[in-house]
């Protein structure tokens, strides 16, 4: 197990940056283009991100990004 000390500033940079990372993902999920196997790395890549947000985020922002994503 890992530890990391951070102040209220970073904490809001971190929130913003997994959030821009989600949204990106979740964006990118919806293109019918992509092949389904690279939208599975990319399902398990946000799980990944989502697991850390979860962490440092309020949970009605934590709501907002549960993604209920079937293949």
């Amino acid at each position: 197990m890992l530890g990391i000390i951070i102040n209220n500033e970073e904490l809001v940079e971190l929130e913003y940056i997994i959030k821009k990372e989600l949204d990106e993902i979740i964006f990118d999920l919806e293109d019918a283009r992509m092949d389904i196997t690279v939208k599975k790395a990319m399902y398990n890549r946000y799980h990944t991100l989502f697991q850390l947000f979860r962490r440092v985020a309020s949970e009605s922002d934590v709501q907002k990004y549960v993604l209920n994503y079937k293949f």
